[in-house]
């Protein structure tokens, strides 16, 4: 009841919490939860340009870019290994977090090489950037170490 709540008293039982904890995956982590500082949530693709990625930014509250598309027919598509919502992390060892969308495509754009190593997140801008996000310094680490092996 609204009083309960108020008060700061639960209603629920120790057992419907286990419950929902289970539900969770224990110890109250959400299910949908995906770790930003564990190396197996990224991914590693080398293409050639022209790409047929589409790009676009998060909202404003959480910065950098994210695949929206694969264009039918391009590189990105025909490799299989790139999905809709992967977060654009580095481009061969320049990491793109958080930069503007202009600049973070200038950095693709400005590759020499054949083919061109992106490094992305698979998970959502909120879980990349917001408050459970990776820290700098692990990125930094762990670009610098060469990220993810390219598939």
């Amino acid at each position: 009841t609204p009083i309960d709540r108020w008060f700061g008293w639960s209603t629920e039982s120790e057992e419907e919490r286990k419950k929902e904890a289970d539900k969770a995956g224990g110890y109250g982590v959400p299910s949908n939860f995906v770790d930003s500082m564990d190396p197996a949530n990224y991914i590693a693709v080398e293409l050639k340009k022209p790409m047929g990625i589409v790009f676009e930014e998060n909202d404003e509250k959480y910065s950098g870019i994210y695949v929206m598309e694969l264009q039918e027919g391009g590189f990105a598509a025909d490799n299989g290994v790139l999905e809709k919502g992967d977060q654009l992390v580095a481009v061969g060892d320049k990491k793109v977090t958080g930069l503007l969308f202009e600049d973070a495509l200038d950095t693709i754009v400005a590759s020499p090489d054949e083919t061109t190593k992106l490094i992305l997140f698979r998970g959502s801008a909120k879980q990349f950037y917001g408050p459970t996000g990776a820290s700098q310094d692990w990125l930094d680490e762990f670009i610098g170490a060469g990220g993810v092996v390219s598939e």
